[in-house]
């Protein structure tokens, strides 16, 4: 891939991302300090040692090659963290995957986004509104983007299939699942593009799915919730969104509908209420005309050394109840870098544990 790595560093790149506990946070601060994954994984065996941890199994070329011959045989390819096509929107978030399989058309990703989320059970009128705002969407130009879910998801994608829709996967980029979306998935993978973070072969769990919400959401400078109970999974893509800094827009519905709840919480609670696609491209216009996504919370500064008082001030302040690590900065009174150094350490040793939301905690 032209200004992508060179074969030996995805080679490299993908062994540190199977590597166990080497999660997407850890993986970009381990780049960001040693500069290439060759030389993170030559140091990651000291690393560990010497904050008290057991060393990771780190993931075998051999085993890695397969992956990379398996993802090629099956007509999808690899988008690793800062080569050239990764989506740019996603590469702001905080915690974003550090590779992506995708099956499709990649100069979508160049596209502005949308997402597109809501109810699997929803009313015959909501699917036929979300199709219609899809296709709207996608006539102005936007790539559309959903979870190939039932319900609401099927519908902004069969809406905004012929004119730019991407679907997120929660398994393998070769699993179709729900079964009934067997034919939309290869609809999508040949005119639109599938997008998956779990390797081929991987059944979609529960765990995958908040993974893969926080995706969906992190593609897009908006998330659209069309129909949504008070505790559904659209509601938590739409809290993410507002994490990341995107704007959140519900359509509403009627109080006497438990579907319509959701996103009538969300409108009294300050998201904006969409009613056509043309509300949705004025809530998305940029101030002055240029569009730029916000950057991730301590993106610009790289990992480093620290002393002992620093890491005995965060220590202090952990527990196994997850905390901010925006807190937990205000708290200590140390550097973000200092701080970011101190988790790494402690997670890539196994004491430390990531929740949703950047809320962190130790392990039991």
């Amino acid at each position: 891939m032209s200004g992508g790595f060179d074969h030996d560093e995805r080679l490299a790149r993908l062994r540190l991302i199977r590597t166990p506990r080497v999660g997407p946070v850890a993986y970009a601060q381990l780049i960001a300090r040693f500069g290439t994954a060759r030389a993170a994984i030559e140091a990651l065996p000291d690393l560990v040692r010497r904050n008290g941890g057991a060393i990771p199994a780190i993931a075998d070329a051999a085993s890695a090659l397969r992956e990379m011959e398996q993802v090629e045989r099956i007509g999808a390819r690899q988008i690793f963290r800062g080569e050239p096509l990764y989506p740019t929107w996603l590469d702001r978030c905080d915690g974003a995957p550090a590779m992506l399989v995708i099956r499709g058309d990649p100069t979508l990703l160049q596209r502005r986004a949308v997402a597109m989320v809501g109810a699997r059970n929803a009313s015959g009128a909501a699917m036929r509104f979300a199709r219609q705002l899809a296709h709207d969407l996608s006539v102005k130009g936007w790539l559309v983007v959903s979870g190939l879910a039932r319900g609401i998801d099927t519908a902004a994608h069969v809406g905004s299939l012929e004119h730019g829709t991407a679907a997120v996967i929660a398994g393998g980029i070769d699993i179709v699942y729900p079964s009934e979306n067997d034919r939309l998935q290869a609809e999508v993978a040949e005119r639109g593009l599938l997008i998956a973070e779990q390797p081929p072969g991987v059944e979609p769990r529960a765990r995958h799915f908040p993974h893969r919400n926080r995706i969906i959401a992190g593609l897009a400078e908006g998330t659209v919730v069309v129909e949504a109970a008070p505790k559904s999974g659209s509601l938590i893509t739409a809290r993410l969104a507002g994490e990341f800094g995107r704007e959140v827009m519900a359509v509403p519905g009627s109080p006497l509908d438990p579907r319509a709840q959701g996103c009538n919480l969300l409108i009294r609670e300050g998201a904006t209420l969409v009613q056509s696609a043309d509300d949705i491209v004025e809530s998305l216009s940029p101030i002055g005309g240029v569009s730029v996504p916000p950057l991730p919370l301590f993106a610009s500064s790289p990992p480093r050394d620290v002393g002992d008082g620093d890491r005995d001030a965060i220590l202090g302040l952990l527990g196994p109840v997850p905390l901010p690590v925006d807190e937990l900065i205000r708290l200590c009174g140390a550097p973000a870098p200092a701080v970011q150094a101190v988790l790494l350490d402690l997670e890539l040793a196994g004491r430390l544990e990531r929740h949703a939301g950047g809320k962190v905690s130790l392990t039991a």
